[in-house]
């Protein structure tokens, strides 16, 4: 039979799936969805957005330190560190290099001003798609 997972291990791993779930639930099952609603413009759908992915956000950043604080006492090694490494970054990236570019443009957007849609969104996306794939990674690392 083989060891039990450490607790802090086992920690990590949950807090990752938790994590992975609202990603997915939230960027790209709420957000796309919320704009084809009846009746949801695109005024009103941004409004909505900022305070679900501040929220999102806010709980992400939670969630990153309980899996860093879990990996840093479970000491795992491998794969589970750099995948929970991974998800943090990927975090940090859009908290601090793209979401400020988002709000602009959600502040613009919801001032009555006009213009294209903003580059920043795919950059967004985009390190969502490797944050999931990271998470995933690290859910799965501390199983095996």
């Amino acid at each position: 039979m083989s060891n039990p997972v450490p607790t802090a291990l086992a920690v990590a791993g949950a807090a990752s799936w938790l994590w992975l779930g609202m990603v997915l639930a939230i960027s790209f099952l709420e957000a796309p969805l919320k704009f084809r609603a009846p009746g949801v413009d695109l005024r009103t759908g941004l409004a909505i957005g900022r305070l679900v992915f501040r929220a999102l956000n806010t709980a992400e950043v939670v969630l990153a330190l309980v899996i860093a604080l879990s990996l840093a006492t479970a000491q795992p090694g491998g794969t589970p560190v750099a995948a929970g490494a991974a998800a943090i970054v990927l975090l940090a990236l859009q908290l601090v290099a793209v979401r400020p570019r988002l709000s602009r443009r959600t502040a613009a957007v919801l001032a009555g001003e006009g213009g294209p849609r903003a580059k920043a969104h795919l950059w967004y996306v985009a390190l969502e798609l490797l944050k999931v794939i990271a998470l995933l990674l690290l859910g799965i690392a501390v199983l095996l």
